[in-house]
């Protein structure tokens, strides 16, 4: 047998030292710029039998047993530092893992994976075709009678963010870790319109808020490269980020102004940094995130426009993300996705600055601002405006997959059937006019939305097709098509959003179960304030609803209309049932 190490990298050099394979190298020029990351790789093969190098590959013979220990590394330190040692770094990840042995690293591996993913259960029923192979299961795309299948991709999306978004790596890209080309599709990078976004939508839900780790540390930094964009491109305090962002923290605008002239990036990323918070209610982490979200509240403070026709505050340039309105360009004030980030960030800061007891006169500045902004409309056709003008029905991309401008109704929770229907109502005939069949990501935002609406069976039918072949790859990869790994995250949480659903301290149960899950069960799930969640339904009722408090909090828990109120310090649990519950109000 032979062992070979290759690169793809023009500049990559491989030696064989004994049992050992070497890699070095660094990275291709790009757009007249040279490489700037130096690459290393280090093989260890560890056998039973004889073991030589042969030209530039190991050969092995005469054995039983063989052990391939594989590093990498890069001289990237940081989006300012490429000194490291790309070679030391290899050389020392293969010593520690040879000193462990395959049975420890195996073990190491499996525990690690298992204290993240065993938190959260999900069953919701199970029949005869889910003892059929994965890839034609997916084939028959026939969620009704595979119910299970939604069970298995819920499971899948969790264990793509625990192997792909890991406390000190990069964040989960476009493709999580799995990019197998030099030329990845959008390069591979993070586009913070949605994608980005999306990614992180099953973290805190679904129990894994460690694996957001890497996302908080990338806002860190984008707020240090973005203010410097902030001053030189606006003459603003603070920081911004338009659509699009890497490995080396870029916050201009890219692309044309169609997609980069939209400085609402790093906002929506603060949205994630507040969330963080509200699921755990850890104070200290909120004093270090604070700065972050003050700097880019601030940002808006100096750029906001009043709007002369209406004298509402609104955000100009900008666009709403990707989409062209029928005036034949892109570019707008106030497009309605950047008023509803705006209300989030202005207001999660201000509450930030009240729980910290810091920044009072800021705070209530952050509060003016935000009632001066532009409010949501409607539009002639009862749909919720994309634009401050009704453009919509005229607009050159109908059924565009961007759905930015119901931001409000998810993610965020500024709309929802019981205190604005009638926006929700607006929500709804959008997308009716969207339409819920788009790219693998965009159709599972569509659920999400649906999810909030309470459209069980919908969400359902979407989510069908979602998981059906058209979107899902046979080996339960999202199909934007191409592969593109949003799409799998964001059909994670709304298969969660489905069965439960948390704004501030109102936790709903079963808010939009379709009727193909009947009865079923999930457990370990977090709701906001601090609480984990375990539920139990037959015949489409409670059967029983646990709520495990992390922090002492008050929630109102139960159905929509049928809430009950429940206080519970740190460590105390409350049981009930549907019989529990209120009348409808």
């Amino acid at each position: 047998m032979d062992v070979e190490l290759a690169s793809q990298q023009a500049e990559a050099h491989v030696t064989a030292d004994g049992p050992f394979l070497n890699l070095t190298g660094r990275n291709t020029a790009r757009a007249g710029i040279e490489g700037a990351l130096r690459l290393a790789g280090r093989v260890l093969v560890e056998s039973d039998g004889a073991v030589a190098p042969a030209g530039t590959r190991l050969r092995v013979a005469d054995a039983r047993n063989i052990t391939i220990l594989l590093a990498m590394a890069t001289s990237y330190r940081g989006f300012g530092n490429t000194d490291g040692d790309p070679v030391a770094l290899a050389e020392a990840a293969v010593r520690r893992a040879a000193r462990k042995g395959y049975d420890k690293l195996r073990e190491d591996a499996i525990a690690a994976h298992r204290e993240l993913f065993r938190r959260v259960s999900l069953d919701l029923g199970q029949t005869p075709a889910a003892g059929l192979p994965t890839d034609e299961r997916i084939a028959a795309d026939d969620l009704r009678a595979d119910p299970a299948l939604a069970k298995l991709y819920f499971d899948y999306g969790r264990y793509l963010l625990i192997t792909s978004s890991r406390p000190g790596s990069q964040p989960a890209n476009l493709q999580g870790i799995w990019n197998a080309e030099n030329e990845p599709p959008w390069q591979s990078k993070y586009t913070v319109n949605i994608n980005t976004q999306m990614n992180y939508w099953p973290a805190e839900t679904t129990a894994l808020p460690e694996c957001t780790e890497p996302l908080i540390r990338m806002v860190r930094e984008l707020a240090i490269t973005g203010e410097s964009t902030a001053r030189s491109m606006y003459g603003a305090r603070g920081w911004v980020c338009h659509h699009n962002t890497d490995l080396w923290r870029a916050t201009a605008p890219i692309d044309g102004a169609q997609w980069g002239m939209w400085p609402t990036g790093g906002a929506w990323l603060c949205t994630h940094l507040w969330d963080h918070y509200d699921y755990s209610r850890d104070r200290d982490y909120l004093a270090g995130i604070y700065s972050v979200m003050r700097g880019a509240a601030l940002f808006f403070i100096d750029t906001l426009q009043t709007d002369p026709e209406t004298g509402y505050l609104v955000t100009n340039p900008s666009i709403s993300p990707e989409n062209r309105h029928p005036e034949g360009a892109a570019i707008c004030a106030g497009p309605s996705m950047d008023q509803q980030i705006l209300r989030d960030l202005l207001e999660q800061t201000a509450k930030a600055a009240e729980i910290l007891q810091i920044d009072a006169g800021f705070a209530a500045e952050l509060r003016d601002v935000r009632s001066r902004l532009a409010p949501d409309r409607i539009g002639s056709q009862g749909q919720l405006q994309e634009w401050r003008q009704d453009w919509d029905g005229n607009a050159l991309e109908p059924d565009h997959r961007h759905v930015s401008h119901l931001y409000g109704l998810f993610p965020s929770s500024q709309i929802n059937p019981d205190t604005t229907p009638a926006l929700a109502m607006a929500a709804r005939r959008s997308l009716e006019l969207r339409g819920d069949e788009s790219t693998g990501w965009a159709t599972a935002w569509r659920i999400n939305l649906r999810a909030r609406l309470r459209e069980g069976d919908r969400a359902h039918d979407v989510l069908g097709f979602l998981l059906g072949p058209g979107r899902t790859y046979p080996n339960m990869f999202d199909a934007h098509p191409p592969f593109q790994i949003d799409g799998n995250f964001g059909g994670t949480r709304a298969i969660a959003e489905m069965l439960m659903q948390s704004r501030e301290d109102q936790i709903l149960f079963l808010p939009a179960l379709p009727s193909s899950w009947r009865n079923g069960s999930v457990t370990g799930l977090r709701a906001r304030g601090g609480c984990r969640v375990d539920l139990h339904w037959r015949d489409g009722l409670i059967a029983q609803a646990v709520l495990n408090a992390d922090a002492e909090g008050r929630w109102q828990v139960g159905r929509p209309a049928r809430l009950l109120e429940v206080s519970l310090a740190k460590g105390q649990s409350f049981r009930f049932s549907e019989a529990d519950l209120p009348a409808a109000r």
